[in-house]
């Protein structure tokens, strides 16, 4: 039996821009509520990093007249890795071309995904090196646990909207290598909604889902990883006491089986709480389908989740398309 060669060139998901109306209240929301770091400011962005992260910045706040997501980075293996892919993002006709580089990253050469999302690859990379206040006892660890709010351990994946995610979903497999580990397909298998795909083990670092209103380039929501689900629940606690609008959770997935929270920060985009997700490790793994019937309860444990859910992305639009109908599911 032949078995196609997986691309392997892309590592993992290194650093995700985030546009904020509200630049200062968003800062307070992921520095003070969740609990990461400072590391840099520039013109109207800052740079962040949660205590398990290895790079020196993996998140940027950028203001902006309306939130959403700004450019996704991802690492690859190499240098070389990065010129493969360079090349087959300029045969598909979809690259911005190179850039110099962001805080702690080289050059990088940017893209759009099918939909207009903007992305990067790039290979170069500082290290956070943690001073003696932030230094952990544990070698292992980039630096100590932060006692500061929740507590977020490090970046984990996000959840874009698209006007087609079959395009997008073979976009992310043929182009850059990605795996598929679950999907949802209504009418039949027909109709894909949502797919969910990584490079690593982790169950997904990147999901596509239809969006319902038609609309190009939004962001669902991006997810932070805690440690175990008692930390989902004790941010809870603590978004509730910040005066933060819980929307969904805690509560758990059907597909990945991770522990959830979510809520907005300040500037208006979704962020979650997440830990738990199964892992895959398996070259073979058969991607996972399921269809209505299997996902009209929502998530796994039968709670509905509210309207907004399927409704609400970023940036916002008012005008939903007339002949999308989608029943309520879990974009995880």
């Amino acid at each position: 039996m032949t078995v196609k060669e997986p691309i392997q060139d892309i590592a993992h998901l290194g650093a995700v821009e985030l546009f904020t109306p509200k630049p200062a209240e968003s800062l307070w929301y992921f520095r003070d509520v969740l609990g990461m770091e400072v590391v840099h400011q520039a013109g109207q962005s800052v740079y962040l990093r949660a205590y398990g992260d290895y790079a020196l910045s993996t998140l940027k706040l950028t203001e902006a007249s309306q939130p959403g997501v700004g450019c996704i980075s991802w690492r690859a293996y190499s240098p070389q890795a990065m010129e493969r892919r360079v090349a087959a993002l300029e045969q598909a006709g979809l690259g911005l071309g190179w850039t110099n580089g962001d805080f702690g990253r080289g050059r990088s050469f940017r893209f759009n995904d099918p939909d207009g999302h903007v992305m990067e690859i790039y290979y170069e990379e500082q290290a956070y090196e943690a001073g003696d206040e932030q230094r952990s006892t544990l070698k292992n660890l980039p630096s100590k646990y932060p006692g500061r709010g929740v507590g977020v351990r490090r970046i984990d994946h996000l959840a874009l909207l698209s006007q087609d995610v079959p395009r997008n979903r073979k976009f992310a497999e043929d182009i850059l290598g990605f795996r598929l580990r679950e999907q949802i397909l209504f009418e039949n298998g027909t109709k894909e909604i949502g797919s969910w795909l990584s490079n690593t083990p982790v169950h997904h670092e990147l999901a596509y889902v239809v969006d319902i209103k038609g609309a190009r380039g939004r962001l669902h929501h991006f997810s932070m990883w805690v440690d175990n689900r008692e930390d989902v629940l004790r941010a809870a606690d603590i978004l509730t006491e910040n005066g933060i609008f819980i929307e969904a959770g805690p509560s758990k997935h059907n597909n990945s089986q991770a522990f959830y929270l979510y809520s907005y920060e300040p500037g208006g985009n979704r962020i979650e709480i997440y830990s738990g997700s199964f892992l895959i490790f398996a070259p073979d793994f058969k991607p996972v389908t399921w269809n209505e019937e299997e996902r009209a309860g929502g998530v796994y444990w039968g709670g509905a989740l509210p309207e907004s859910f399927i409704q609400y992305a970023t940036p916002p639009v008012e005008t939903e398309k007339a002949d999308t109908v989608v029943p309520a599911f879990d974009p995880a």
